[in-house]
């Protein structure tokens, strides 16, 4: 009884206390306005891993039954960053021939335009995403291709020329800038730098650059967003996947869209014609026809062939366009290409129940028998996005490039990525972990690898393993040096599954573990307050994951004070520099409905409001103030999707972004910009400096990822439907 008139008296006490002080911090406490430069550190699923370079593979001889280990694939993007998405352009067109002419080292390249190949694709080098072209003259490869990279036998750069064909930061805009092709003296992408003022609308949009001028406008109508846009061969028309006006539902697999065409000279016009119902990545084979891919009913993805009336006009509609399935089910096949010099074949990506990798094949359309590529060539890796040389006979597609090609590069890996912040005040960097958290002064970041927790020097050096274990979320001690919280245990776990808070001293010979929540209900995020004395953390002990304060030093242990109660989810919560207000999201508008806001509550528990909602079925978390309490960063899917998920690797959430806002939840502004999964962001004190931070010491190849998880399911519809056959 004494016991339990103990407990009582310390949360009265703990209570009052935190009545009386959750507004004061004490002068070391107080940290930097926003004024002062800073930083954000932020995860992306999978990114630190990619090392994409673009790679062809010959066409066999129609007397070839397949490519075997014989065939090499030949590189031709150089190894730098992440590049991805190509397409070949005629060298001479005039656009092309006036960039080439106009370019000091064209001379050395080739005296024959004719010669070169041109390659238009997507780079993330330099900290953001814009396209370039390559030109190279690859006649001395085709003796050679069994042993040698384009990148090795072109003495780059002196007989290679690259140039952008989009000014970075243009209007000091950054954005996504993918899908590139060129039409005349046009270049087609996607971009997302407009905002379309409207929460969980895709910034996604098709826009149409002059190549000598650089005079972009958009092609795409306000309040519509487009995906995987493709030119006709005659450059009339563009055709796009898209949800119309009706925009985003929230799908992380088939996005859903449509079909649309619209003319590449109607500069943002209304008039589109949706041609085919549920479809997605259309290529033209001829102005009349083209390829998409779509998820059938029978659960498998599959190619299918649109036939477009004989005369294009405004009376074109789904219901005159002849639709037809052309790879049988049975495995998935998408992101399809074609040719207009080689209409026998088209090529695929293809995930076979026989194989965990995604490969590029080729489909005979006549025959309806397949061609592997890549599967005899490199058979564990992934390949993503083909498409046809200009002559037919060569297949593009980008995967892991294996290794390096430019000096020093070899095994180059790095632990902060700087990317491009929209705002000169702060730096932003993706970190190859997740759940970063800066120690008080920023001299020090911590984070998990899944398992481990690390810390690591702000340069990239003195990495230590602190704990082996399995743990998620981060958070230092304001007052004690050297103390990390975190959590231990599996991750999207339900209320009652074993998860504890531990903080760990790091600053001894050893690390100290103590284990500060008994019962292990799904006790997660914790966050110390400014005086050093609390921790805040999720927990699932009553049956639902609410809100709690507990003793810093003892834990639990010491006394435990609940600050949230209800039948919803409280969770990812952090503590304000200043100690005003612990953040947190929160699905209580909906609860298990998988929508979650960004709330803000006194630590007395008084106060509660909802600062930050992405829309109906939104998701908005990881909230993390900035170093001077006024501003906050988070994960969301306001911006929603940015591309077609199917085109990349696997994201659990390709839809995140991350954003800042004021702590009230006004000026809300983007600051990432890909089709990635961005997430677990947190915001320190210090500003590093913009440039990429290496991993010390190298650590050996680098590409390694998981493709769509979804792919691998193979159909399940189709495998009930069978053993039901079976059955009868």
């Amino acid at each position: 009884m004494a016991n339990r008139s103990s407990s009582f008296l310390f949360i009265i006490l703990l209570h009052l206390f935190i009545i009386l002080n959750y507004s004061i911090a004490e002068d070391g406490d107080k940290a930097q306005s926003s004024s002062t430069s800073t930083s954000i550190v932020f995860a992306t699923l999978g990114r630190s891993d990619y090392a994409f370079d673009i790679f062809t593979i010959p066409i066999p001889a129609s007397n070839s039954k397949d490519n075997t280990s014989s065939t090499k694939e030949l590189q031709v993007t150089d190894g730098k960053s992440v590049n991805y998405n190509g397409f070949f352009a005629s060298p001479t067109s005039p656009s092309l021939l006036h960039l080439l002419s106009n370019h000091s080292m064209l001379s050395q390249v080739t005296n024959s335009p004719s010669t070169l190949q041109c390659l238009v694709y997507v780079t993330e080098r330099d900290g953001c995403s814009s396209i370039y072209l390559d030109a190279y003259n690859p006649n001395s490869s085709s003796n050679t291709r069994r042993s040698r990279s384009v990148v090795e036998q072109v003495d780059f750069p002196s007989q290679r020329v690259q140039i952008p064909l989009l000014q970075q930061q243009q209007n000091n805009i950054i954005s996504m800038k993918d899908k590139p092709s060129i039409s005349g003296e046009y270049l087609i992408y996607v971009s997302t730098h407009e905002n379309p003022l409207l929460p969980r609308k895709s910034w996604a949009a098709v826009y149409a650059t002059h190549i000598k001028t650089g005079q972009t406008h958009r092609l795409t109508p306000n309040g519509v967003a487009d995906f995987s846009p493709s030119v006709s061969p005659s450059g009339a028309w563009v055709a796009v996947a898209s949800s119309g006006e009706k925009g985003w539902d929230g799908e992380i697999e088939d996005l859903n869209t449509h079909i649309y065409i619209f003319k590449t000279s109607e500069h943002g016009s209304s008039k589109r014609i949706k041609v085919v119902d549920h479809g997605g990545w259309p290529c033209w084979v001829d102005d009349f026809t083209f390829y998409f891919h779509r998820s059938s009913d029978d659960g498998w993805w599959s190619v299918y062939r649109a036939t477009l009336p004989a005369s294009l006009g405004d009376e074109i509609h789904t219901d005159s366009v002849r639709v037809e399935r052309i790879t049988p089910p049975g495995f998935h096949a998408f992101t399809p290409a074609a040719s207009v010099k080689n209409k026998k074949f088209i090529a695929v990506a293809t995930r076979r129940p026989t194989s965990g990798f995604r490969h590029i094949e080729l489909f005979d359309i006549k025959t309806n028998k397949f061609v592997e590529l890549t599967k005899g060539v490199s058979p564990n890796s992934h390949h993503y996005n083909p498409f046809f040389s200009l002559d037919g006979n060569e297949i593009g597609y980008h995967k892991c490039k294996g290794r390096s090609n430019g000096e020093g590069e070899e095994n180059k890996k790095l632990l902060l990525e700087n990317v491009k912040s929209p705002s000169d005040k702060i730096s932003l960097f993706r970190i190859d972990g997740s759940f970063p958290s800066f120690s008080p002064n920023g001299d020090r970041i911590a984070y998990v690898g899944f398992p481990g927790l690390f810390v690591v020097n702000r340069d990239g050096s003195g990495k230590r393993e602190i704990f082996s274990g399995a743990a998620f979320s981060t958070a230092w001690d304001w007052k004690r040096k050297g103390v990390v919280y975190t959590s231990t245990g599996p991750t999207f776990a339900s209320e009652r599954t074993q998860v504890d808070i531990i903080s760990v001293t790091i600053d001894d010979d050893e690390p100290k573990v103590q284990k500060l929540t008994t019962g292990g209900q799904n006790n997660a995020f914790p966050s110390a307050s400014p005086g050093g004395k609390w921790v805040v953390f999720r927990s699932g002990r009553s049956g639902h994951k609410n809100l709690y304060i507990m003793d810093a030093f003892e834990g639990e242990k010491g006394g435990i004070y609940r600050l949230t109660e209800g039948p919803w989810t409280d969770t990812m919560c952090n503590w304000s520099p200043d100690g005003e207000w612990i953040a947190f999201a929160s699905d209580r508008g909906n609860p298990g409905s998988g929508s979650y806001e960004i709330f803000f509550i006194h630590p007395d528990g008084t106060g509660l409001k909802k600062v930050v909602h992405s829309g109906i079925g939104g998701r908005t978390n990881h909230p993390w103030f900035s170093p001077g309490s006024d501003h906050f960063v988070f994960t969301t899917d306001y911006a929603a999707v940015s591309a077609e998920p199917i085109s990349n690797p696997h994201h659990y959430q390709p839809y995140g972004d991350i954003f800042i806002a004021r702590s009230d939840g006004s000026e809300i502004q983007r600051m990432t910009h890909n089709s990635y999964e961005d997430g677990t962001p947190a915001w320190g004190p210090t500003f590093l400096k913009p440039v990429d931070v290496v991993e010390r010491p190298s650590s050996g190849s680098h590409c390694s990822f998981d493709d769509c998880h979804w792919l691998g399911q193979y159909a399940p519809k189709v495998a009930v439907k069978i053993k039901s056959q079976q059955r009868c």
